[in-house]
């Protein structure tokens, strides 16, 4: 690139001078006055192409150079830093291009580089989740088989762990198959009029001997609105609510409480699940709706569960156009909420097609 920049101000410039000294030889000039001519037009054309060349194409180029050895080296600040500053030089537009494509491409890669980290991740998790019951029933008939069924009182014991052990194994089946048709939306919301107070009021009575065994307080929040409609699957709502109650009462503390409360804006229904338990720490907040992501697995496991329940839970809130989200604090206890709108836009267009129909009709 530095000889080019070199030889070819040279080149011109001496076609330039010669061109114009031939040009003064047709007026009788004299041999010293033509050299001069020649030797000025030759300096002026030198300088003046070289300048332009310089700044206006080897300069630009010279940044494309820098540009794909920044690329290869995964530097991408400088683009952000001279996006503000480029001009309408096609050669800046070119150098811009290039490192918007590159940012692009590099974010893409960094992207499906983390789906893969998730593939490996999600397949080692649902491989333990899957081996362990499965192992568990295996060692208790094997055991019999060896000769313990002789022993009636061994044998019935056992029979009841292995049966505990395929019920927790076809719990998890189900939980996987259920969030991968909502994924694949086989599972249809059946949309309806719903009472979220009428579900609370349920979820709690079911959860009330759990919440019991550990001494827990389950209380509906004094500001809760009287009436709390909202237009959702009430099956999947309530499905919501145990899980979220459920957590709350897993990892709350002993004589503790976990507190609901309900609230109807004009556009929302806004459900609230406060514990005072062991809290989430902050860095596990973005992968808790993550399919078997656990923040103690070792305390997970010993609580029971698939853990696919917050996944779960992620899943039938996107299918009715919500929004749920969570703060909490290590040992002071979480909060979880959930948005949701009174009339999905789904319904709003149905809604609005029938009336459209109905007012062509009449």
């Amino acid at each position: 690139m530095k000889w080019q920049s070199r030889i070819l101000p040279v080149f011109l410039a001496l076609l330039i001078a010669t061109i114009t000294t031939s040009f003064s030889a047709l007026f009788d000039v004299e041999t010293t006055i033509l050299i001069v001519i020649f030797l000025i037009c030759f300096a002026c054309s030198y300088f003046l192409i070289a300048t332009a060349l310089e700044f206006l194409v080897f300069r630009e180029i010279n940044e494309i150079y820098l540009s794909f050895e920044k690329i290869k080296k995964k530097d991408f600040k400088l683009a952000r830093r001279r996006l503000s500053t480029l001009t309408a030089s096609p050669l800046q537009q070119l150098n811009q291009e290039l490192y918007e494509y590159a940012t692009k491409k590099q974010a893409e890669i960094d992207y499906l580089t983390q789906l893969e980290a998730f593939r490996r991740e999600f397949l080692a998790d649902v491989s333990h989740e899957l081996k362990t019951p499965i192992f568990a029933a295996q060692g208790f008939i094997h055991t019999l088989i060896d000769g313990a069924i002789e022993d009636p009182e061994v044998r019935d014991k056992f029979l009841q762990k292995a049966a505990k052990s395929l019920e927790g194994l076809d719990h998890l089946v189900q939980d996987l198959i259920m969030l991968s048709q909502m994924e694949a939306g086989i599972i249809k919301m059946q949309f309806q009029e719903t009472n979220l107070n009428l579900i609370l009021e349920e979820v709690l009575e079911q959860l009330k001997e759990k919440a019991n065994e550990r001494n827990i307080t389950l209380i509906i929040d004094e500001r809760t609105s009287a009436e709390c409609i909202v237009w959702a699957d009430r099956n999947r709502i309530r499905q919501v609510l145990i899980n979220l109650v459920e957590n709350g009462i897993k990892y709350g503390k002993d004589g503790g409480f976990v507190k609901v409360w309900l609230l109807q804006t004009k556009e929302h229904c806004i459900i609230e699940v406060e514990d005072n338990g062991t809290g989430i720490p902050k860095k596990h907040l973005t992968r808790i709706f993550e399919r078997f992501y656990r923040v103690e697995k070792s305390r997970s496991k010993e609580k029971g569960g698939s853990g696919l329940g917050l996944a779960i839970v992620k899943q039938i809130v996107d299918a009715h156009e919500g929004i749920i989200e969570v703060e909490s604090k290590v040992d002071k206890g979480s909060n979880f909420r959930v948005t949701l709108k009174r009339f999905p836009s789904k319904l709003t267009e149905s809604i609005s097609a029938v009336q459209n129909e109905l007012t062509n009709q009449a």
